[in-house]
């Protein structure tokens, strides 16, 4: 409202009577709720495209290969510390054991003989985790 009344040369606002001001003023009050209306629903317009860009983003990546086209598979994984790991991966028919630590992996030997893992449908339960049940007295059965 200030904005306007500066732009106004200052023979007309020495000229205008008072209640002009006062009818002005409803006019600037609707075009502020235009403008607040407008600003709203721009920013949910922005906010639900990178909602949208978000979803299909997550729906691409799903659509890429499955895990059984993989050609490299993670065998298994031992943490040696807090940001050291080995790593056996299979990579065609050769096992590779890695050793990854921050920043970098280095391929500490190429087994002969592929080690065979038993490829049951049941996740292996972390020691920390099996022991807490033992504890419990809840057997890893009863999960089931």
């Amino acid at each position: 409202m200030l904005a306007g009344l500066l732009a106004l040369p200052f023979s007309v606002l020495a000229a205008e009577p008072v209640t002009t001001a006062a009818t002005a003023a409803p006019a600037v009050s609707s075009g502020v709720a235009g403008q607040l209306t407008q600003l709203v629903f721009g920013l949910l317009l922005v906010l639900g495209l990178i909602f949208f860009l978000a979803w299909l983003l997550r729906r691409v990546q799903q659509a890429g290969p499955a895990g059984k086209g993989q050609v490299i598979e993670l065998i298994g994984s031992r943490a040696l510390g807090p940001r050291d790991r080995l790593m056996l991966v299979q990579v065609g028919n050769e096992q590779i054991l890695l050793g990854l630590s921050p920043g970098t992996i280095t391929a500490l030997h190429v087994l002969k003989e592929p080690v065979q893992v038993a490829s049951g449908t049941e996740k292996a339960t972390p020691e920390f985790a099996q022991r807490l049940l033992e504890l419990l007295g809840k057997d890893q059965k009863d999960k089931k």
